[in-house]
Formats: structure tokens, C-alpha cells, sequence
């Protein structure tokens, strides 16, 4: 990522030593503290987190209360291993089955972050099938343009091939659907007439890897910063659960990112209706005040386990007191103050306020729900021919961003080379969307100056 305007002059010592990997000299910049929807650097600054960190902060930072109830709970409970119950674990459930999940998800299991969450999804599905007595049940399919994880299971379901990298020998070989990526559409069909062809390649899919060898389907419902909310038609999710049942195979909805809140609904499976078999959300509970992710599902997918006598290995901080109770919180304040609602409607003026990008001619598209908004940028819009590697001109735009007070996060791989994806906190208002939205224009023509000399 090229450098922040500012990062050199900022750093002390102990900054040039944080990056586990050295880059040239260089450190990361120093966040001194964070309030509301800004992050405040040591030298002095005031930055806008449009990214809400990385698509984490749903309530926004600095929020007293959380840190008070994280005391509490790590004063009145410590460290409990996970199998037991404790008040704020108990709490957190009974707040999550009441208020948020969907029947019949009312099992929880509770781990440490996302990627550990769907790596504990993807082994249940395995489990469960060896439960039921389907031993040959051990692929899951994941989709093109996708991440689930940075653990060894999630990297081979994903398709983050920068994070696959080097990792590739140490990789299941499961087998992968087509992106749902209308833009670039992978069998040059253009939606409606598509007859959505990128979900009945499912079906394809799954026939020449075996049916009785698939255990589980994962997919993200509206998609993350590896193709920057890559979002499907309307009749995407209600036909996959439809293959997924039709074949006995576990639906699993990863929903780290797009999870309570963030596109405008408590879960972006909600957009249709859809109920998977499992489904995994974290980045929103916790609200990035402590880690924690959290698995949901219903019994007849952990029933046949009850019978077997097994069980869904913990995590050592899974369920941690102290993250119970802030997630606890969390949800409190999301209810309180009707954020799930306040996301689709700052969704919709954040989509008004962007409408003149739309015919920029170097952005290919706006997608995305709610307050979780991709926009990829291409070299030329007619013939979506994107800029070449060596330009690093998501970079640009996020360091020309950085520069006027707003933090973009970067996204996209190929073919969606270039993007930043926008997830500010949902507590946003009109004038940080205005500020969001002014330096993103400047941002993107300051980066297309610098890359293509002025045209």
C-alpha cells in the first residue's frame, strides 16, 4: 500500500517496529485515540473512518458504556473456559435468540473472530455429515472473488488468490462456483436475460464434484472487500437454498462483514427471505471493541452430533467474558438507537450523495446495500479495461484520501483489480457523508492525475 501522507513524520521508534513485516523503513501510522465516527493520529489529525476500521465498527468508537460493561465482566468472570456458562455468556444468547437470529437458528456457538468462526462452521458441516452417517461428505464449495478467512480451511474455501498465494500446496482442492459478478459477467450474459446463470452453475457444480461428496455450499450473501460487495440479483439466495436442499447439502451464509446491521437489515440474508443452514457473523456483534464471532444454527444440524455423543471443539478465547459482555452491549445500542434502520436509511443518502460518480469515467460501478458500498475503478469505463498492476491506483486512492481526512478501505482483486469499499460506523450523519463523499470525488481524480499524467 503506498505510503500515508504524514506516516513518515509520525512515526516513533516503537512504530517502526510494529509491522511484523518491514516495508522499506516505513511504519504504520499512530492512531491515538478514536471517537464517534473519527480516528485521531498522534501529529494531531482528524480522520474519518469511512471503512469503520475494517468494516467492524457499527456503533462507532469511544462508546463509555461498552468499555464499562468489558470492566465489569473481566472483573466479576476473568478467564472461564468456554464450556461453562457464566452471566454474561448467558445474557449474550439470550439477547441474540430473542432479538436477532431468525428461526430456527437459535444454537449458538460462540468463537474468537471471523476467520476462526467459519473455519468452526465448515468443520460442523463435516461433522454433522459423519454424524448422519454420510462419511464421504467432506467438500465445501466456495465461489470465484471470494474470502472466508485467513486460517488454512477458509483460505482453500475462499478465493482471495493474493492471500492463497505461496499458501497453495498446504490447500484443500474443493471445488468452486462462478462470482456472482454482473458487471464482468463470467458467461457474457447480461441480467435479467441471464436466467442468473451464476446460480444455476451451482447445480453444475455439484453434480461433477459428487453430490454424496459435498457437505456444505459457502457463500457470502452480498460479498466483501475481495470483490467490494459484490451483490447478487433478487433471485440469487432463495435459488441456492433451493440447489442446497434439493442435494442435502448444508447452506452456510458467511456473514463476518454484512452481519447485524450493516446493510440495512439484521442479516443480508434478510434481503430474501432466506434462511441458511448456518450462518456466521462477528465483525458487527462485537462492534471492534472486543473479539468475538459467533456461529447460529438449528438442530437438526447439531441433533445428529447429540446422538453421535460429539461436539464442536472450542476455541481457548472463544465466548470470553469480557467479549460477551461488550457484544452484549453492542446489540443493546444497535437496538437503542434503531441503527439497523438508521443503515438503510443513511444507505439510501450515501447512494444519492455518490449518484454523480456513477458516470465518472473511471469508475465501472457503485454496488453494494445499506452502508456497505463498493466502487470499482477501471482505466476505461467503455471497454472496463482496468489499470495495470504496476499503477497501485487503489493505493492512490486511499493515500490521496488519507491526506484530506477520510479513510477508505482498499479492495478488489482480478478482474475486479481496483475498488475501495466504504463501511463508516452507522451512527454517520449528513455532514460526515457530504465530507465522505466530496474527498473520495477529489481522491479518485487526484489518483487518475498521478496515474495517467492529466488525462
Amino acid at each position: 500500500m503506498a505510503r500515508l501522507p504524514g506516516e513518515a513524520e509520525a512515526m516513533t521508534d516503537s512504530s517502526r517496529r510494529w509491522s511484523f513485516i518491514p516495508r522499506g523503513g516505513s511504519g504504520p501510522v499512530e492512531i491515538e485515540r478514536t471517537e464517534g465516527a473519527f480516528l485521531y493520529t498522534r501529529d494531531g489529525r482528524r480522520i474519518l473512518d469511512a471503512a469503520g476500521g475494517a468494516i467492524v465498527s457499527n456503533i462507532g468508537h469511544g462508546r463509555r458504556e461498552v468499555a464499562e460493561a468489558i470492566a465489569a465482566a473481566s472483573e466479576r468472570e476473568g478467564y472461564v473456559v468456554p464450556t461453562f456458562a457464566t452471566e454474561s455468556r448467558l445474557r449474550l444468547v439470550d439477547r441474540l435468540r430473542s432479538s436477532w437470529l431468525p428461526e430456527p437458528l437459535q444454537y449458538v456457538y460462540l468463537g474468537s473472530g471471523g476467520s476462526d468462526t467459519v473455519d468452526a462452521a465448515i468443520r460442523l458441516a463435516r461433522l454433522h455429515a459423519v454424524a448422519k452417517g454420510e462419511p464421504g461428505r467432506f467438500k465445501v464449495i466456495g465461489r470465484e472473488l471470494s474470502y472466508h478467512g485467513a486460517t488454512l480451511t477458509t483460505l482453500a474455501a475462499g478465493r482471495q488468490h493474493k492471500r492463497r498465494g505461496a499458501l497453495g500446496p498446504l490447500l484443500q482442492d474443493w471445488p468452486t462456483a462462478p462470482a456472482c459478478y454482473c458487471l464482468r459477467c463470467p458467461f457474457e450474459r447480461t441480467y435479467p436475460g441471464c436466467g442468473v446463470r451464476c446460480v444455476e452453475d451451482f447445480d453444475r457444480v455439484i453434480r461433477e464434484a459428487g453430490p454424496e461428496s459435498v457437505a456444505a455450499v459457502l457463500a457470502e450473501p452480498i460479498g466483501g472487500s475481495t470483490g467490494a460487495a459484490l451483490t447478487p440479483p433478487d433471485e440469487y439466495w432463495p435459488r441456492l437454498r433451493e440447489i442446497c436442499t434439493e442435494y442435502g447439502i448444508l447452506l452456510i451464509a458467511d456473514e463476518v462483514m454484512t452481519g447485524f446491521g450493516r446493510t440495512g437489515r439484521r442479516f443480508a440474508v434478510d434481503h430474501w427471505g432466506v434462511v441458511p443452514d448456518i450462518l456466521v457473523a462477528g465483525k458487527g456483534l462485537g462492534g471492534g471493541y472486543a473479539p468475538i464471532g459467533g456461529l447460529y444454527t438449528h438442530e437438526g444440524v447439531v441433533a445428529p452430533l447429540a446422538e453421535a455423543g460429539d461436539d464442536l471443539m472450542f476455541y481457548t478465547f472463544g465466548a470470553l467474558p469480557a467479549s460477551c459482555a461488550a457484544a452484549d452491549k453492542v446489540l443493546e445500542i444497535l437496538e437503542r438507537e434503531a441503527l439497523v434502520a438508521r443503515a438503510e436509511t443513511m444507505g439510501r443518502v450515501l447512494r444519492a450523495r455518490l449518484a454523480k460518480l456513477e458516470e465518472h469515467p473511471h469508475v465501472a460501478e457503485i454496488r453494494g446495500r445499506g452502508l456497505m458500498v463498493g466502487i470499482e475503478f477501471v482505466k476505461d469505463r467503455e471497454r472496463l479495461e482496468p489499470f495495470s498492476s504496476r499503477d497501485n491506483f487503489t493505493n492512490r486512492v486511499v493515500a490521496a484520501g488519507f491526506s484530506e481526512g477520510v479513510f477508505f478501505y482498499p479492495a478488489g482483486i482480478d478482474p475486479a483489480r481496483d475498488a475501495v469499499m466504504l463501511g463508516p460506523p452507522l451512527i454517520i450523519g449528513d455532514a460526515e457523508i457530504e465530507m465522505l463523499a466530496s474527498v473520495l470525488e477529489h481522491a479518485i481524480d487526484s489518483a487518475v492525475r498521478y496515474t495517467l499524467g492529466g488525462a
